[in-house]
């Protein structure tokens, strides 16, 4: 049985991310959980953000023209709050975190969610995560 994603990427957030992968090479998310930038999907070269063991692996972003696909992490304990939603990464103008590869293009990620449904939650209710190193 195929699982549902719990997160995806809008075609304008894909548009931006090649465009940062041919600057930066392979890229990685980490959704963040507060503090100096909010709650925002914050996008790093792969290896610059170091994950361990209290983070979860949400999914991989696979779309055409990436070399490799973009993993998305998130915190244990914030992953427990969201773990009911399906996220989606999409772009805005605007300036983002100051950390984040996209706020130099004058542009910023942001993540819209909605519920699973009761038939998507009964697939992933019991499914394995994968945790960091």
């Amino acid at each position: 049985m195929t699982l549902p994603p719990r997160v995806e990427v809008t075609i304008e957030a894909a548009s931006l991310l090649l465009k940062l992968t041919k600057i930066h090479g392979p890229l990685m998310f980490h959704q963040s959980g507060g503090c100096c930038d909010g709650s925002s999907p914050m996008c790093y070269a792969k290896g610059e953000f170091r994950v361990g063991g209290s983070d979860i692996l949400l999914g991989e972003l696979i779309f055409d023209g990436l070399s490799e696909p973009i993993q998305v992490w998130m915190g244990k304990a914030q992953f427990e709050y969201w773990k009911h939603t399906h996220l989606t990464i999409d772009v805005v103008d605007g300036r983002g975190g100051s950390f984040s590869l996209e706020s130099s293009e004058g542009r910023r990620f942001l993540i819209r969610s909605r519920l699973f449904t009761d038939a998507e939650w009964a697939i992933l209710e019991n499914a394995p995560v994968t945790t960091g190193a």
